[in-house]
């Protein structure tokens, strides 16, 4: 029997833990795929000109369906596997794409929607295990924010896509973008054929051969006796009877002490990424330059497409760095950042700004202040910089399938909240809007810097180690060494023996 993968695309880190990423890629296929057509006469007249309200609900029946999948990760990621799961999300991506490409009124559409969100839900909450689970320590935190980067590519893919195809008259301006957003996800569900099933799944059901298979063509280019290749199936070996004895049996052992603080931190994280503001500025930023007082849709396009740009490339610089700056400082000055621009936004908005009515709905509007339009735009474009540089790619990596579910589930829920509410309360309490986003940005850094320690460059189980020198509400107290094991240390903990030599080279690798 083959081994059902690539054992040469296995043995390249950055592959096995990038090409998933793609999974990412279709939230923010998503994600452009509705704010590239809000502005769009054809999608407006085909979808009986929807309100603030309708449009909420339309754009929120994405991140719903996406709760229901990040809820079904826990009987899917640990009964198929990871590799099986992420297959699955794409050919549902598929199967909603098409239906959203045929849609004829908005209940066709928002079933589409609903089911693109379940594909993304399942991705979103599995492809960062699998990456956690594959790849050595010292680059995990690089590939999973890799996960943020292909969300910031497929919002500019589809963006320019919807931009190019804006200029054709008729539905198929919209259809055709539609229609195209399926093709990433077949090259995901094609292409995750060629690659291994996570070694700790494998472990966890009793498949140990398997598994020590694929951490020799992971870490030791195909030899199961080597020194490294040994030491990581014993130390996965060990984990996984931990949480077989110690771990999460349902969703109620979440709720014990010390599982709870962290599933707390990795909710929070989600809630707290969503309350940024970060869905006004992707979403709806058609919207908020409007506010603005840019007028002409072609300019409205270009300026939002400068947003998207800015979103990839800013977000790099955070992939390379992420282990050496660490998350901690990246969410403290983040957080501050992105208040200080919404309120400079609802500032402007609101002294500069009045009343009026665009395509018959109530819009606060600038109009006649150049300079306040352009800083408002200038605004929002650094709004994203801090949000790509430093929240970005900050994803919760410590937990297994059942806590990593809650967290995401956490994530989509209150996107679908806001991606519904947004509409209205712009078009009701306008720039107020910009105020309660900040303010939740300050509540979030207060939160993060007393709450939430440094994880940085640590394996999964020297998490373990963080958490319990304690100091809940005094996170900045615990050192950033703390955890930090050397092979020595490692060995003698598990009883392995592999000699000095061996220990070096561990070392170096780690």
């Amino acid at each position: 029997m083959g081994k059902g993968y690539n054992a040469a695309i296995a043995g390249n880190p950055y592959i096995v833990g990038s090409f998933a990423c793609i999974g990412g890629g279709l939230f923010g296929l998503d994600i452009s795929s509705m704010s590239g057509v809000l502005s769009n006469d054809a999608y407006k007249n085909t979808f009986g000109n929807p309100g603030s309200n309708a449009q909420g609900a339309i754009v929120a029946s994405m991140p719903a369906g996406s709760l229901v999948g990040a809820l079904a990760v826990t009987a899917l990621a640990d009964k198929l596997g990871r590799k099986r799961t992420i297959i699955l999300s794409g050919w549902i991506w598929v199967i909603g794409s098409i239906l959203q490409c045929a849609a004829v009124n908005r209940g066709m559409l928002v079933a589409g929607r609903v089911i693109s969100g379940i594909s993304v839900g399942l991705a979103s909450a599995t492809v960062p295990i699998y990456q956690s689970e594959i790849t050595p320590p010292a680059i995990r935190g690089r590939l999973v924010s890799m996960q943020q980067w292909s969300i910031t590519w497929g919002i500019l893919i589809q963006y320019f896509v919807e931009f190019g195809c804006s200029y054709i008259d008729g539905v198929a301006s919209f259809r055709i973008p539609w229609g195209l957003q399926m093709i990433p996800a077949i090259i995901l569900s094609l292409g995750m054929l060629l690659f291994p099933e996570s070694p700790r799944w494998l472990i966890d059901h009793n498949r140990n051969e398997e598994a020590l298979q694929i951490l020799a063509d992971l870490h030791g280019k195909g030899d199961k006796t080597n020194d490294l290749v040994q030491l990581e199936y014993a130390e996965i070996q060990q984990q996984v009877q931990f949480e077989r004895t110690e771990g999460a049996k349902s969703y109620l052992d979440l709720l014990k002490p010390g599982v709870f603080r962290r599933v707390g931190l990795g909710t929070s994280l989600q809630m707290w990424s969503q309350l940024s503001g970060m869905n006004i500025m992707m979403y709806y930023i058609i919207y908020v330059f409007q506010g603005a007082g840019l007028t002409g849709r072609r300019g409205n396009l270009i300026a939002d497409s400068v947003q998207y740009v800015l979103n990839v490339l800013l977000t790099i610089p955070a992939i390379i760095y992420i282990d050496r700056w660490g998350r901690r400082p990246m969410l403290v000055i983040g957080t501050l950042l992105m208040g200080f621009w919404l309120f400079l936004v609802g500032g402007l908005q609101g002294r500069f700004g009045h009343w009026d009515s665009i395509d018959n709905n109530p819009t606060w509007v600038i109009t006649g202040h150049d300079a306040a339009t352009k800083a408002i735009i200038v605004c929002s474009y650094l709004f994203v910089c801090s949000f790509a540089v430093t929240m970005g790619p900050i994803f919760p990596m410590r937990v297994r399938a059942k806590a990593v579910s809650v967290s995401t589930a956490t994530n989509w829920l209150f996107n679908f909240a806001l991606a519904w509410a947004v509409p209205p309360g712009l078009s009701t309490i306008a720039y107020k809007t910009y105020f309660i986003f900040g303010t939740f940005n300050f509540a979030a850094c207060i939160h993060i810097f007393f709450c939430f320690p440094e994880t940085a460059g640590r394996t999964l189980e020297e998490v373990e180690e963080i958490f319990a020198q304690g100091h809940i509400f005094t996170a900045w107290k615990v050192d950033r060494n703390v955890g930090k094991k050397t092979v020595h240390d490692v060995l003698k903990d598990g009883k392995i023996d592999t000699g000095s030599e061996h220990e070096e080279h561990y070392n170096e690798k780690a």
